[in-house]
């Protein structure tokens, strides 16, 4: 069999069961996800996957070095903001090896169409991280209708080039997504691959559905949106980026390729205020299980059977590591990957290795491990110890009644730690917004 095309789609800020294959409940207009959900039902539905930080531009190092990203300075920003242009060291380094320029060395033509978040040029950008083409912005958020972040600036991009065009951006992402297929369908089918990332910014703030052009110049004056959205809009955001994804699947079948390209889909971290988490609890920028746990879809219908579900612990790294797997590149000697590929699970859902995750956060001094069915969990010096699945909403705290446990997980993520470099003091976290703007979970 020829090496599959691979589209590696992440959603931002998406919530673990804002999706119908997750349990979200139908919109009055009908389900939410029905792209999604199709391509969950015709391939394999992980329940008990995570990403690797919860917050954006972290997950995003772990995405493309298909390593822990604590590794590299830009990573410890929480997440990287505006104030790092013009920084040599707050970005992803042009010289390491990335899924892209790995799979770029090994035929593969590469694209990245949506959001980087890896620091700004001169000194980062996707065309030093081995995409051959970007089309999207630099930063972690703009307004979706005239593409400027919240200083005002206009970010979007073709390749290092400034670029205007008028559109609600979920769809001009789609668009240009489905167009990328059909450039490159003739090459694909004689052989020659393609590694397409697509990372919408969507359902992230702010708040704006295809709808709402009339709310920009407002929602300009502070793109957290703070004194705006509901459950309704944020809804429909993630139907317009289903609705697109359902353009690119098309685009996929109707140049025969459909068969033959693994499409992944995922979240950057857990939802934001009008996500739904349920049964998790926290969001965006905890460790709890709301923070980190999210959808995980593969769907490549030459190799994975359709309709199953996994319970295989993995992170974002994981993912990555994968498709560089069955994409037949190979990791640099002197960056060995600490993600693991899932490859076999692709064939086999019942497949299940034992995975060990470990996470840890300046903000609130936070860090955590999954370990088989255990959780260690510290958050502002406060230990926890969950059994997840007797207990998903981390409520029954048993480190009292399981000291030895405790006492074991807290030693392997301290050994674990050792091994990566320490946080600095001048590492920044960015909330965006607190308790003076709306009640806490």
């Amino acid at each position: 069999m020829n090496r599959p095309n691979i589209v590696y789609i992440v959603s931002d800020d998406l919530g673990f069961a804002d999706l119908g294959c997750y349990g979200a409940r139908p919109r009055e207009e009908g389900p939410v996800s029905p792209n999604i959900d199709a391509l969950a039902a015709g391939g394999l539905r992980l329940t008990e996957g995570y990403a690797n930080s919860p917050v954006c531009s972290p997950t995003r190092f772990a995405l493309m070095t298909m390593r822990y990203q604590y590794r590299l300075r830009g990573a410890l920003e929480e997440p990287i903001n505006s104030r790092s242009k013009g920084s040599t060291t707050l970005g992803l380094p042009a010289d390491m090896p990335t899924l892209p320029s790995l799979l770029k060395d090994a035929g593969y033509r590469t694209a990245l169409i949506g959001k980087w978040h890896l620091g700004y040029p001169p000194h980062f950008g996707p065309l030093r991280s081995g995409y051959e083409a970007f089309f999207g912005i630099m930063a972690g958020g703009v307004d979706y209708f005239t593409h400027c972040t919240t200083t005002g600036e206009h970010d979007l991009f073709v390749g290092d080039d400034t670029h205007k065009e008028v559109g609600y951006l979920t769809d001009v992402f789609s668009t240009r997504a489905a167009n990328y297929v059909h450039q490159r369908a003739e090459e694909a089918r004689a052989g020659n691959p393609f590694f397409l990332s697509l990372h919408y910014t969507a359902p992230h703030w702010p708040w704006e559905t295809r709808d709402d052009a009339h709310i920009a110049p407002e929602v300009a004056k502070n793109l957290f949106h703070l004194d705006g959205g509901n459950i309704h809009s944020y809804r429909k955001m993630i139907h317009h980026m289903d609705e697109g994804i359902g353009w690119i699947v098309d685009a996929l079948r109707s140049e025969g390729l459909l068969a033959n390209t693994l499409i992944v889909f995922t979240s950057d971290n857990g939802g934001e205020r009008f996500s739904d988490n349920w049964p998790l609890v926290g969001g965006k920028m905890d460790l709890t299980e709301g923070g980190i746990r999210v959808p995980w879809i593969a769907h490549w219908p030459a190799v994975i059977p359709p309709g199953g579900t996994s319970t295989q612990h993995c992170m974002t790294m994981d993912w990555s590591a994968t498709m560089l797997d069955v994409g037949g590149g190979q990791a640099d000697p002197d960056h060995p990957l600490d993600g693991v590929s899932l490859a076999a699970l692709l064939q086999n859902p019942a497949h299940h290795v034992e995975r060990p995750l470990f996470w840890r956060m300046k903000h609130r001094g936070q860090r955590a491990l999954r370990a088989g069915d255990w959780k260690y969990l510290v958050v502002d010096g406060h230990e926890y110890l969950f059994n997840i699945p007797a207990d998903e909403r981390e409520r029954a705290n048993l480190a009292q009644r399981e000291p030895a446990r405790l006492a074991a997980m807290r030693d392997q993520w301290e050994a674990w730690n050792a091994t990566m470099p320490p946080i600095p003091d001048d590492a920044t976290v960015s909330l965006g917004y607190g308790a003076k703007d709306m009640p806490q979970r």
